[in-house]
């Protein structure tokens, strides 16, 4: 039996769904606005997680779990909790503990463990893990002191910035007016990096697959593109073998059996990592380029 625990409405869980459907695979639902609907029964015993996980229609044994996909919004930000009493914010934070806990001891494969998923709510930590698996970053400047930037820019040239935290933020370049807007940033810090020309590209690994997205855009932020009068093509692309290789063993030494590369193809021939995404949206990618990803990832649940 598969978990699919989140939000049953947002794309990329449906879009499992549908493939573990598809492939005539059990799964069970946890709904994670069901919180008061669905209380979970578990006992938590050195490495091992004992109980059921409820879902509509049952429960399903811990012990009969073989994969888990977890999707989760902050909880503190549920619709369910607006002017809620205290005793259902406790439970639902207990709730989401037991769902936390019990993720990270499940065995079988996870997508993902929140333990693996902490390094990109840091990106400069998770920069310097990236830069040890072999991968060229940007250089690199935090700070929340303007005149550090401006001489980081006089060093450097055109930079970009962006949000220092796993929050998603748009990526833009430091031009005229964001420098007039920079004493802001004593009030909190921000990342600033050279700005890196060439083509996007966006390397989804699911287990042990690699599906390589490469994005022509005129926008520095191709995400934002359409929204900000540019474009940006989305097309299937096959990575060199060692590009591809190096991409599986960046999110294995992260701990990520799904996860969302954002690399740069630079005008010079280098190859630049910006950051990992450990729960990626891949459904853009995927509706795009056709690539199977949905597919994958619900064969590599399927396999204790």
């Amino acid at each position: 039996m598969i978990v699919v625990c989140g939000i049953a409405s947002e794309s990329p869980l449906a879009r499992i769904t549908a493939e573990l459907d598809a492939l005539g695979l059990p799964f069970a639902m946890l709904h994670q606005r069901r919180f008061q609907e669905l209380p979970l029964e578990l006992e938590a015993t050195g490495t091992t997680v004992r109980g059921r996980i409820p879902y509509d229609g049952g429960s399903v044994d811990c012990a009969d779990v073989t994969g888990v996909y977890l999707r989760l919004m902050d909880w503190r930000r549920l619709p369910e909790l607006r002017g809620a009493d205290e005793s259902t914010v406790r439970r639902c934070g207990s709730w989401h503990t037991a769902v936390s806990t019990w993720s990270e001891l499940a065995p079988g494969c996870v997508m993902n463990r929140e333990s693996a998923m902490a390094s990109n709510t840091s990106k400069p930590h998770q920069a310097q893990l990236i830069q040890r698996s072999g991968f060229l970053v940007p250089e690199t400047l935090v700070t929340n002191d303007p005149d550090l930037v401006r001489e980081f820019r006089e060093q450097h040239g055109e930079l970009v910035y962006k949000s220092i935290s796993g929050i998603r933020s748009i990526v833009r370049t430091l031009d005229r007016q964001a420098l007039d807007r920079l004493p802001l940033i004593r009030y909190c810090p921000v990342q600033f990096q050279r700005r890196i020309t060439g083509t996007n590209l966006r390397v989804h690994t699911v287990a042990h697959q690699v599906f390589a997205t490469r994005i022509e855009t005129d926008r520095v932020d191709y995400r934002y593109a359409h929204s900000d009068g540019g474009h940006a093509e989305l097309s299937a692309w096959q990575p060199p073998a060692d590009l591809a290789e190096r991409c599986l063993r960046l999110a294995a030494q992260l701990g990520l059996e799904l996860a969302g590369i954002d690399l740069m193809l630079a005008d010079d021939g280098e190859v630049y990592c910006f950051e990992v995404n450990p729960c990626p949206a891949f459904t853009y990618y995927e509706a795009h380029t056709g690539q199977p990803i949905a597919r994958a990832a619900a064969l590599a649940l399927a396999r204790r």
